[in-house]
This record gives C-alpha cells, sequence and structure tokens, in this order.
C-alpha cells in the first residue's frame, strides 16, 4: 500500500463537524485494511488570502497508508463534501508518524506559555513574602 498526506480545511461555520467527518474518512480507511499513521486537528487558522469571502478554515492533516482506490473515493468526498473547501493529497514515500512543524511549534508556545506562567506565579508569591519581611522590619524599628 502507499503512503498519502492528507490535509483538508473545512468551512468556519462547520467547525463542530470536523470530529464526525475525521471519525468518518479514518473509518473508510481502515475498512480498507488502511492505517492512519498520523491526524492532528490544527483548529482554526486565518486564511492566507480569502477563499470565496471566507477568513479562516479549519484544518486537519492526516497521513495515511492506504491503497489507491480509498485516495479516490476521499477525493469524491472531498469533492461533494460543501463544508471542505480546500484539499490536498500528496503521495509520499514513507510513512510520517512524528508531529508536523505546525503541532510542534504549538507545543512550544504552551510550554513556554506553562514556563511563563510559572515564573509570574512564583514572582507574585516572592513579593508576597518580600512584603511581609518589610512589615517584620518596620515592627523592629518601632
Amino acid at each position: 500500500m502507499r503512503h498519502y498526506e492528507v490535509i483538508f480545511m473545512v468551512h468556519p461555520d462547520q467547525s463542530e463537524q470536523v470530529p464526525a467527518m475525521v471519525e468518518r474518512y479514518t473509518t473508510l480507511v481502515t475498512e480498507a485494511q488502511g492505517t492512519v499513521h498520523r491526524m492532528e486537528d490544527w483548529g482554526r487558522r486565518h486564511l492566507a488570502y480569502p477563499i470565496n469571502k471566507i477568513t479562516k478554515a479549519h484544518y486537519v492533516l492526516m497521513n495515511l497508508e492506504c491503497p489507491e482506490s480509498v485516495v479516490n473515493e476521499l477525493e469524491d468526498v472531498f469533492r461533494y463534501n460543501d463544508a471542505v473547501i480546500r484539499n490536498l493529497i500528496i503521495r509520499t514515500n514513507e510513512a510520517v508518524t512524528e508531529p508536523s512543524p505546525m503541532k510542534a511549534s504549538e507545543s512550544r508556545e504552551d510550554r513556554r506559555r506553562d514556563d511563563r506562567d510559572d515564573r509570574n506565579s512564583h514572582d507574585d508569591s516572592s513579593e508576597h513574602d518580600s512584603d511581609d519581611d518589610s512589615e517584620d522590619d518596620s515592627e523592629d524599628n518601632e
């Protein structure tokens, strides 16, 4: 079987339907003895340019190993689904399982945010400690 990378963009008004769509597409692949090596929901993102007066879309990335007939069926499903505004299916040489650069940068940002929150909470607690010390010093001076 061949390996494919599939990216599709869903109309932002249909974002709540994305999990059901992904489930339907993965069952389509697995029923044909294919496998889904990676599935990433990138969420809503701004488009580089408007498509049909839409400036945002919900992005989904999937890496599949499946027969060509399944890919043809996926293309038909994308074509006749009004919620899918764009799609791209690329044949790859091997299965890709590591996180995509989009997901990796997102997790890096999450870690930075968590570190920043930890530092801010640590700074807040140290400020309270220093306030307590200054009160103790003023009592000693009286």
